[in-house]
């Protein structure tokens, strides 16, 4: 067992440098893009689903917690949220960059989430029809106060700060990061130690079709574990590309606290997160039949 630790250890203390790097650069385009691209998906009503997966592919999960908080005082659509959920790119991303020649495989998740983000975002505006916003935002704008200069981990992004505080917020959640991908390393080395690496599939029900429905369901926890986790067992083979997307398409990070919290009518959050599962496990299914 010992040694099984010191391995995920090694594994996960070589990433390091890496996921700092990567954090640096999520905290330099928060602080100078994140108010411009929230002033663009309030004021693009027919744009917004498109916008919105384009947005969220950006690896933070800080966009899902502006279209949360824009939702509820009802600035963008339904489809517009569910788009941003969905092509929300936020831990997987630097977990997968950080892993030695994997970084081809990010392409490829980034244009899948896209694609599922755009067609569902515009189709669910379809379904339930665009907002009346003038109704909508004076019905809303006495009871909401959504924070909108907040980051992916509700860290303050206005006013200035100085330059060792650029370093702060990167460190945390590199060693945040850091320790739940030791976590999973840890907790795989044991499963594949005991089971077996030839039998690790059969335990995780790899190309079973509950498996992109269970991989939604782990996405759907608000923390960055979740994801961590999915881009860790994808990785590792434990998880299919379809049951990988289904899980990622489904961890909007925080953006489903913040929902729950600011968004008034607690049927219509039940209904997204609802629709966000589901078609998170209609796409993974949908891919692991096509491609396995």
């Amino acid at each position: 067992m010992r040694e099984l630790f010191l391995d995920a250890l090694a594994d996960s203390a070589a990433l390091i440098p890496f996921l700092l790097l990567i954090y640096l650069l999520v905290e330099l385009f928060e602080r100078r893009f994140s108010g411009r691209i929230t002033h663009v998906l309030e004021k693009s009503a027919k744009a917004g689903p498109a916008l919105g997966a384009a947005f969220g592919c950006i690896p933070q999960c800080g966009f899902s917690v502006v279209a949360s908080a824009l939702y509820a005082r009802r600035l963008i659509t339904k489809g517009t949220l569910l788009a941003v959920f969905l092509a929300t790119s936020d831990e997987a991303i630097p977990v997968i960059l950080a892993q030695p020649g994997k970084g081809k495989f990010v392409v490829t998740v980034l244009v899948t989430k896209l694609i599922i983000g755009l067609v569902a975002g515009y189709a669910i505006d379809l379904a339930f029809g665009s907002l009346s916003r003038k109704k909508e935002v004076h019905a809303h704008q006495h009871r909401v106060e959504a924070p909108l200069d907040a980051g992916c981990c509700h860290h303050d992004l206005s006013g200035t700060i100085g330059k060792w505080q650029w370093l702060t917020h990167p460190l945390i959640h590199t060693a945040k990061i850091f320790l739940f991908i030791m976590a999973v390393t840890f907790a795989l080395n044991v499963l594949i130690a005991y089971v077996g690496e030839e039998n690790l599939g059969r335990v995780l029900l790899k190309q079973h079709l509950l498996q992109p429905f269970l991989a939604a369901l782990i996405g759907l926890i608000p923390n960055c574990a979740a994801s961590v986790a999915i881009a860790e067992l994808f990785l590792k083979g434990g998880l299919s590309y379809g049951s990988a997307i289904a899980g990622l398409c489904s961890s909007a990070g925080l953006g489903g606290l913040v929902l729950l919290r600011e968004n008034h009518n607690s049927w219509d959050t039940i209904r997204i997160l609802l629709l966000l599962v589901a078609i998170s496990t209609v796409a993974g299914i949908a891919i692991q039949l096509l491609y396995g």
